[in-house]
């Protein structure tokens, strides 16, 4: 995965082979790596698209775009529709109640949590985002044909689906390696 060329610093040092590990991954073709490095490029670049043009950052964006498809929610089910840990989804609600563009109220089931649901202002901005986003998914997907983007889709879901598989009893970290 040469995601960055090598600086001209990295080509003089010399090799430590005692430092190296014969069983280091190749970071080439382990897929996992390459999901770390484009979920982050992307949303790095997407936190600076969002934040000079609408003052909100990748993660206020994908609490967005959650609470404009279910309102009334609690931060809990934002953490696991999201992925997000609860810190950051605490704090971008913070961020986004003291902008206007999320209301938090108790939750009428339990009174002891709360639901999160968009203002009409929350709409309103998340409206505006949507296109940018719709726009930079096209772009970052152009060269691939629509069956391309079907299977790829596919294959996501697919893999989305094994994620939780893989950190069960099928999958452990103690297994005497053959």
């Amino acid at each position: 995965m040469r995601a960055e060329p090598k600086s001209r610093n990295d080509r003089r040092k010399p090799r430590d082979p005692a430092r190296m590990s014969a069983q280091a991954l190749d970071l080439e073709r382990y897929i996992p790596a390459y999901f770390t490095y484009l979920a982050g490029k992307i949303s790095n670049s997407a936190s600076a698209t969002y934040r000079p043009r609408f003052g909100v950052g990748i993660t206020d964006w994908r609490i967005m775009a959650m609470l404009a498809s279910e309102a009334w929610i609690s931060a809990g089910r934002i953490c696991s529709a999201t992925g997000l840990d609860k810190a950051a989804v605490s704090r971008s609600l913070r961020i986004l109640e003291s902008a206007g563009l999320i209301d938090i109220r108790p939750d009428q089931a339990d009174q002891r949590r709360q639901s999160v649901a968009l203002t009409r202002k929350g709409v309103a901005l998340h409206d505006r985002i949507v296109a940018l986003a719709i726009e930079r998914e096209q772009w970052l997907l152009q060269g691939f044909s629509a069956g391309e983007r079907k299977r790829l889709l596919d294959f996501l879901r697919r893999l989305q689906a094994r994620v939780q598989a893989a950190n069960g009893p099928a999958i452990r970290a103690d297994r005497p390696s053959s």
